[in-house]
């Protein structure tokens, strides 16, 4: 089965997360830097089967773009020129970084571990990921009367 990819976009640092091949769960996969994002993803899609990609969208609390919106926007016109045929979804990414904190330091994840730059950006990815897959599995669900 195809994978979905979820991508937690930054400045410097980009959070990738995939989905296993049934699409119930998300798992943090890598951090990478943002100029080698494109490289990064044409490799990784070249031994994987992709169906679509899930981008985080930064919204602020007024549901309108957030400031950093605009380098998204810029990746998303990458990703497009890059990567036509597989489409992109857009995700609320409001409170991921620190939902993706919350859950290192439940899950025990030591101090000096969640101060590393990309363990964050990964596991926001995952996060990201895991509520468009939720989501998606709701909607499919039959709905009882």
């Amino acid at each position: 089965m195809n994978r979905i990819i979820g991508i937690d976009y930054g400045r410097k640092r980009v959070g990738i997360a995939v989905s296993d091949p049934l699409r119930i769960f998300a798992s943090a996969l890598e951090t990478v830097h943002s100029a080698k994002i494109i490289e990064y993803l044409k490799s990784y899609t070249a031994k994987e089967n992709v169906e679509r990609f899930v981008v985080g969208y930064p919204m602020n609390l007024n549901n309108r773009p957030a400031e950093a919106a605009r380098d998204v926007d810029v990746f998303l016109k990458l990703l497009a020129k890059h990567f036509p045929q597989i489409p992109v979804t857009l995700e609320d990414e409001r409170f991921t970084s620190r939902m993706a904190m919350m859950a290192m330091i439940e899950g025990g994840v030591r101090k000096s571990e969640r101060r590393e730059k990309g363990a964050v950006d990964k596991v926001s990815a995952a996060l990201i990921l895991q509520t468009y897959l939720d989501r998606t599995r709701q909607e499919e669900q039959p709905k009882s009367l």
